[in-house]
């Protein structure tokens, strides 16, 4: 009896002294899975910083290796994703045919404007080219889909696309994902086109037939 109670003593002796320091009551395999569970986290934790690590250098690499290849820091892409207003795109305008008029290039103040099947696009960039006396200064301020696939810049400057063939319509779709995906250019709204009276005839073709030789 003496010597249980002795034992008894001891283990809750040795308990009060594990619960004042703290320390959990468990067994070695407790402790053991314990560990084993610590070492595990760490393990993962180490790997996860590994593979971000090894990605912020695959990026930093991918640029640099571009501006010293290319010149550039996309390899030579110079499309809208290039351009934050693509990213942070400003609330679209909605114009009349008269306001837009008014973006032609002859004011150095403005902006220029110019319109593909109502859809209206800044060109503001390229100033020298869509300027008064620009090579195209004659597309700013209006909607003329017409000539951009037909060629007539004096007779063709308006958005009646009568007539026109199922190619031609698509050249102008062409020229409209141009300006949509330009580097510089982008779209800033629509314009309000007046419509066209059907009863109107079809613009003409600017480029003349060439009358047949007289026979001899």
């Amino acid at each position: 009896m003496d010597q249980q109670k002795s034992v008894k003593q001891r283990h809750t002796k040795n308990r009060h002294k594990d619960d004042q320091h703290g320390a959990p009551l468990v067994d070695g395999s407790s402790r053991h899975s314990l560990k084993k569970s610590k070492t595990s986290t760490k393990a993962s934790s180490s790997w996860k910083q590994s593979v971000l690590q090894g990605l912020c250098l695959s990026v930093v690499f991918f640029f640099l290796a571009s501006y010293i290849i290319t010149d550039t820091w996309l390899w030579g892409y110079k499309g809208k994703y290039t351009n934050l207003r693509y990213w942070f795109p400003p609330k679209e305008l909605v114009f009349t045919q008269k306001e837009l008029s008014q973006y032609d290039g002859s004011d150095p103040t403005k902006n220029i404007y110019l319109a593909i099947k109502g859809e209206v696009f800044d060109v503001t960039a390229g100033r020298p080219y869509y300027s008064k006396g620009g090579g195209y200064g004659f597309f700013s301020g209006k909607d003329a889909s017409r000539a951009y696939t037909t060629g007539c810049f004096q007779t063709h400057l308006t958005h009646d696309l009568r007539g026109l063939t199922a190619q031609q319509l698509a050249d102008i779709d062409g020229w409209a994902n141009f300006y949509r995906n330009h580097q510089k250019y982008f779209k800033v709204g629509t314009v309000i086109l007046d419509p066209i009276d059907p009863a109107s005839p079809i613009p003409e073709d600017c480029r003349q037939p060439v009358a047949p030789k007289p026979s001899s």
